[in-house]
């Protein structure tokens, strides 16, 4: 039961961060989204 409980708040901790990277780089993440639209798009 201590493991359950360790591992979820590591999962938490986890996506804390990842959501934190993701609104740090929501401008690099535009840059790229477009990018790759133009590239399909242009075939």
């Amino acid at each position: 039961m201590e493991l359950y409980l360790i591992l979820k708040i590591i999962f938490i901790i986890g996506c804390i961060m990842t959501l934190y990277a993701v609104i740090r780089n929501l401008d690099v993440i535009k840059i790229i989204l477009i990018y790759l639209k133009d590239k399909l798009l242009r075939k």
